[in-house]
């Protein structure tokens, strides 16, 4: 069976290896290196103890607060473009509660099994930089520490159980905090990964299983009839005839779907991330620096600070007053950073894939026999691109999928479809 995935970051080489695993004849299509988009400058980590969706309880209105302020956590860019704003509007109503909790219950559903995962990884060979250092949450205000705490009773239903800290217990547990941080949440068994080291060794493992990975070769059209794909149209004008089409290219999702006169609208949050090598401080743990919204994630030779969500651009300039945010939390939260702070690499700034409801969209598209969609996993590649790989494999092959109807129903790609002429 010949499949084409068009995506070469985290979630399209994650289901492309399970189906060189299932035997299938697979080609990845490219349009950069594979990892240098929104895989390559993520926050470094499997978030276990952070897979809450984007929309939550007052996050909008919050951000709404702070569009006067270039450089908050959170910011929304005024736009009027007829897409953007339906995103945005269908976003506000699924920042409730019960949507809320909801999706993070899906989320760890999806993710129990991904350090297992990671580990057959690395049992088939596939060497990546991996460590098991868990995670951090910490907290300036006991607000912020009260909110994360309310929902713990979902984190533990799904046996991810966080240890409280208050005071000197924070410093115990990690001594480069700064006396600002008065609260902590521990989780045990987030881990750290290196986002290219595993990128290209799934790539290798892709090809060892007779598979083709194309770089800098990009999608030029999806041909199409009677309900099925037929063809493939690169850039240089070759057409690749598969039997199946999975399109897992991020934020170029919408794109492609689109040559298929229908729109999945996955749109861009943009985000920023700073290394430091070597490392300003030496931490014992990964943090998540909450009211800052920065992750501070230590990896072999550096260490990595991710954060900020823009919504409205899809521009991949650097921002230097949010860079300077992100310098700025490490600077205040973590002992004797700025004194020491150089080696500072160039930053970066990536298009995380975000839906309006802070979902992944996995399964067929519109009434297509064979189309598939893998996307929209906005903060969360690392931690769901694992199950997000097997459970495209399942769907294709036409096994009975690894979640019940109403979890498939939450992720399917058709929520969000638009009308033939609604998209033109």
């Amino acid at each position: 069976m010949k499949i084409v995935v068009v995506g070469g970051g985290i979630i399209g080489l994650a289901s492309a290896y399970e189906l060189a695993k299932e035997g299938c004849d697979v080609t990845v299509i490219e349009s950069g290196k594979v990892g240098q988009a929104a895989s390559h400058g993520n926050a470094a980590k499997i978030a276990l103890g952070e897979s809450g969706p984007v929309p939550a309880p007052g996050v909008l209105l919050q951000g709404l607060k702070w569009m006067m302020k270039p450089d908050s956590p959170l910011y929304v860019t005024p736009k009027l473009a007829p897409s953007y704003l339906r995103f945005m509007l269908t976003m506000a109503r699924h920042c409730n509660q019960q949507d809320y909790d909801a999706g993070l219950d899906l989320n760890l559903r999806m993710a129990e099994d991904a350090n297992d995962l990671l580990d057959s990884y690395a049992s088939e060979g596939i060497n990546f930089e991996m460590h098991q250092r868990g995670v951090m949450l910490a907290f300036e205000t006991e607000e912020r520490f009260k909110e994360h705490s309310a929902q713990l009773s979902i984190y533990e239903e799904h046996g991810y159980h966080a240890q409280a800290l208050r005071g000197d217990e924070v410093f115990e547990a990690e001594p480069a905090l700064a006396d600002r941080i008065k609260f902590a949440l521990k989780y045990t068994d987030d881990r750290q990964i290196e986002p290219d080291s595993l990128t290209s060794a799934l790539a290798e493992a892709i090809k060892a299983r007779g598979g083709e990975v194309r770089e800098n070769t990009s999608v030029k059209d999806l041909i199409s009839a009677h309900g099925r794909v037929t063809a493939v149209i690169l850039d240089n004008g070759e057409a690749i005839n598969a039997d199946h089409v999975v399109l897992a290219a991020g934020v170029g999702v919408r794109g492609l779907s689109k040559m298929l006169n229908m729109e999945v609208p996955i749109h861009a949050g943009k985000g920023y991330s700073l290394d430091y090598g070597p490392a300003p401080v030496q931490l014992k743990t990964s943090l998540t620096l909450e009211d800052a919204r920065v992750a501070v994630t230590p990896l072999d030779g550096f260490v990595r600070l991710a954060g900020t969500m823009e919504f409205g651009s899809n521009s991949l300039k650097v921002n230097q007053v949010r860079i300077e945010a992100i310098r700025r939390a490490a600077r205040e939260n973590l002992r004797g950073w700025e004194e020491n702070e150089s080696g500072e690499r160039t930053p970066w700034a990536g298009l995380r894939p975000m839906t309006a409801d802070g979902m992944p969209t996995i399964g067929r598209l519109g009434t297509y026999s064979n189309a598939w969609v893998a996307g929209g996993h906005g903060m969360l590649g690392l931690t769901l691109g694992p199950f997000t790989g097997m459970l495209i494999a399942d769907m294709i092959a036409g096994r009975k999928p690894r979640l019940e109807a109403q979890h498939l129903a939450m992720l399917d790609p058709n929520r969000f479809l638009r009308t033939p002429a609604a998209v033109a």
